[in-house]
C-alpha cells in the first residue's frame, strides 16, 4: 500500500485514486479469517449495536442492494479482491473521505467475523484531496 507521495498526515497515496484501502495488519487477519471462513467481504456499519465500525462477512452473508454502495475491492494478497460496501446514506457523509480498514487489539462488534481472534477492525480516514475527489466522482460519471 506504501507509495512515495503522501496525504496530510503522512497517509501514502495509492497511484490512483482509491476510496478504500488496508493495511497490512488488516490484510494478514483478512487473509486467516479467508482460511477459516471462505470468501469474505466488508459493510461499513452505519452505527447502532455495533457502532461505526467495519464488519466483516463470509461473502454474500450481508446481503447488499439499492441502498448499498461498492467502495471497492481490498488487494488483500488473494486470488479475488475482497469487496467493501456502504449504505448510500452513509456514503453521502462520507463521499470525501479516504478509509484504510486496520485491526487493533480489543473487542469488537459481535456480528463481525474478527471478534473472537482478539482483534477489531476500525477505520482510519483522511479527506480526498481535490484530485482524488474529481477522479473518483469522473469514475461514477463514466460508469453511469
Amino acid at each position: 500500500m506504501t507509495t512515495p507521495d503522501t496525504g496530510s498526515g503522512g497517509t501514502p497515496l495509492p497511484p490512483e485514486p482509491v476510496r478504500v484501502a488496508v493495511t497490512d495488519a488488516a490484510a494478514e487477519l483478512v487473509r486467516r479469517l479467508t482460511d477459516m471462513h471462505g470468501p469474505v467481504m466488508f459493510h461499513q456499519s452505519g452505527g447502532c449495536c455495533d457502532g461505526s465500525a467495519p464488519m466483516c462477512y463470509p461473502d454474500g452473508d450481508f446481503i447488499t442492494g439499492d441502498a448499498d454502495i461498492h467502495l471497492g475491492d481490498l488487494d488483500v494478497g488473494l486470488e479475488r479482491g475482497v469487496p467493501v460496501w456502504m449504505s448510500r446514506v452513509q456514503f453521502e457523509y462520507w463521499k470525501h473521505t479516504h478509509l484504510t480498514i486496520d485491526v487493533v487489539k480489543g473487542r469488537g462488534a459481535g456480528f463481525s467475523l474478527e471478534a473472537p481472534e482478539g482483534v477489531r477492525f476500525l477505520l482510519r480516514s483522511r479527506i480526498l484531496t481535490d484530485d482524488e475527489f474529481l477522479a473518483l466522482e469522473k469514475k461514477i460519471a463514466d460508469a453511469s
